[in-house]
């Protein structure tokens, strides 16, 4: 069998340093958005905040400070708010490479959504420092504009706007979705399937895939990107594919 060496669960793994830029809400924080196929966890490892979410049951803000881990599934339009101006939080994002991929999609007005050159240009961030900052702001405070929108018509009691916003997403990322089915074939399912070998070698009796132990590591491979939440360090897990042994004997 050949086995790869995922982090734990295929999972990606990024620090995420929130943004201190009021909004015109005033909230300091992220570009809201949502993913269309994968799970998202926050481990809260310094400062204090919140994240605000948007899902068909309503608005809800959860709390965020050291040591709490809150987790969304897809659908959930969520905000990062930055609190005392230190919150750092480790995202673990299921499907490792899918987000990377493209699976999220900014709460943007209707308008850029239902065109995809539009919304790619809004959404891009250009090369170099400064110009970047100017355009995660921009691109933050339309996104910001799309989810008051939402946001004050399911605290009205309507969640058609939000699920309007949901068909509008699918509609628009639709045509990625055969080149993500490779990335979760090689990633996410490639290690699920993995560990059910290893259940059939173990129930034979059969232990050779212990021969392939190894450990690995690494550090942020882009450091300091300008994320979706805020500045963000991501790593980049490099390929350590554990060749077949035969059985001894």
């Amino acid at each position: 069998m050949t086995l790869r060496n995922p982090l734990p669960g295929a999972v990606g793994l990024s620090h995420i340093s929130a943004y201190e830029w009021p909004a015109a809400d005033g909230v300091c924080g992220g570009s809201p958005h949502l993913h269309l196929a994968c799970a998202e966890a926050y481990v809260v490892t310094d400062g204090s905040g919140a994240v605000q979410t948007l899902t068909p049951d309503g608005y809800a803000e959860t709390p965020l400070r050291p040591g709490v881990v809150a987790w969304f599934t897809p659908g959930t339009v969520h905000r990062m708010v930055n609190g005392d101006g230190r919150l750092r939080v480790t995202v673990l994002m299921q499907n490792s490479g899918l987000p990377e991929a493209g699976d999220a999609v900014l709460t943007f007005p209707p308008e850029y959504l239902a065109d995809p050159r539009r919304y790619a240009e809004a959404a891009a961030l250009p090369a170099g420092e400064e110009e970047a900052a100017r355009a995660a702001v921009r691109r933050r405070d339309l996104a910001v504009e799309g989810y008051l929108t939402l946001r004050d018509a399911l605290r009205a009691g309507d969640p058609g706007p939000l699920r309007e916003f949901h068909a509008a997403a699918v509609r628009l990322l639709a045509p990625k979705v055969p080149a993500w089915r490779e990335r979760w074939r090689d990633g996410a399912l490639a290690a699920a399937q993995a560990t059910g070998a290893v259940l059939d070698a173990l129930e034979r009796g059969d232990g050779t895939h212990l021969d392939g132990a190894r450990v690995t590591s690494t550090g942020p491979t882009r450091p300091d990107g300008f994320g979706m939440c805020g500045r963000r360090q991501e790593y980049e897990i490099p390929d350590t594919t554990v060749p077949p042994r035969s059985p001894a004997g």
